[in-house]
């Protein structure tokens, strides 16, 4: 018998030859490492990448609260646990969105470049500068139009933002960025090498401000030394951290209305898996983006779906009437649109804008 029994490379444990896996550990008796093994292993032990992800998509999508109702239910290993899909869909749409952002980057650093160097030489020769033209406001303003189902924005939020923008560069104020100091002057410092507190004196800052105040003045120095460069992508690196905050609330949200239906950690799991949801449908409509520009009426569906599903989900998680599962879900969602992301988009600003 002593000879049937072979030793576990992961748990030393002894057991049968004929046990396919260790019964201590679950370690596959024979595992020899391939690149395979290697892919997968890394794969699975990072996203969870396993059959209960496929098990798990197809009621994801289609049938909506089921997968949070089995999960507090007890049936806890049957699909992929809620944070763990929360995980992999979060990972898998920001990997692809990354490569859309680069390309908004991209265009918003061009513009933002091009308006700090004639402003900078149409300062210096004493001509009147010229009004951003509607071509370059156009450009600024249409990578926050595509993805504006990731940054919260509403068409009515954005259109204003047009209008700022086209009202002070058409304005008898002299165009450009006009920050509040003699733009020419901080030039002429930063190319001379001068010391960074005689260049935030340039732009008057006055000895003994404070620490946020200071930072501000550090930041907007970056921001002019950086022709603009790199703010958004700063506040698309702020989407991710913005939405694992933003989950918490959506469910204390749900906690308020729903607070007889189970304890907080019920709401977080509806959470997390309607998070999950908005990632995967997310993720497919930028992936049609690449191969066909989707249309905005498109878009608007995809958020008109997104509701749906809400409601659906909500009626068949928290099992109320139809009428009570509707105003429930409407005021939840009037709540966290008209409060709740409005306050965090302005944190998100500023969080990029000083540390960018």
């Amino acid at each position: 018998m002593e000879n049937d029994n072979i030793t576990c490379k992961n748990c030393d444990q002894k057991f049968q030859k004929a046990f396919e896996y260790c019964p201590y550990c679950g370690q596959r008796a024979k595992d020899d490492l391939t690149i395979g093994v290697l892919f997968y292993n890394t794969i699975s032990n990072y996203f969870s990448f396993d059959a209960r992800f496929f098990k798990s998509l197809i009621p994801l999508l289609f049938r909506p609260g089921y997968l949070s109702k089995k999960f507090v239910e007890g049936k806890r290993l049957l699909y992929l646990h809620p944070a763990q899909y929360y995980l992999f869909a979060s990972v898998l749409f920001f990997f692809i969105f990354s490569f859309q952002a680069r390309e908004y980057n991209q265009q918003v650093n061009k513009v933002l470049k091009e308006s700090f160097k004639n402003d900078t030489i149409l300062r210096l020769d004493s001509v009147p500068k010229k009004a951003i033209d509607s071509i370059s406001i156009a450009e600024i303003t249409q990578p926050l139009k595509d993805s504006q189902i990731i940054t919260g924005m509403d068409t009515e939020e954005i259109e204003k933002l047009d209008s700022i923008i086209k009202n002070g560069a058409n304005s008898n104020k002299e165009a450009g960025f006009n920050l509040g100091y003699k733009k020419n002057k901080l030039d002429s410092l930063i190319a001379s090498g001068a010391s960074e507190e005689e260049q935030l004196k340039a732009m008057g800052l006055k000895e003994g401000a404070g620490f946020l105040k200071r930072r501000a003045y550090t930041q907007l120095l970056k921001f002019q030394k950086n022709s603009g460069g790199g703010i958004l992508q700063a506040f698309f690196d702020s989407i991710p951290i913005a939405l694992f905050v933003l989950l918490p609330i959506f469910a204390f949200i749900l906690t308020i209305f729903f607070c007889r239906r189970g304890s907080f950690s019920h709401h977080l799991v509806f959470g997390f898996y309607y998070f999950s949801y908005l990632f995967v449908i997310m993720s497919l409509v930028l992936i049609a983006h690449y191969f066909w520009k989707v249309p905005g009426w498109i878009v608007w569906l995809v958020g008109l779906a997104t509701y749906l599903y809400l409601f659906l989900a909500i009626k068949k998680f928290y099992q109320q009437s139809f009428f009570l599962s509707f105003l429930k879900t409407g005021l939840t969602t009037f709540i966290y649109l008209l409060f709740v992301l409005p306050i965090a988009l302005g944190i998100m600003v500023a969080a990029s804008f000083l540390f960018y």
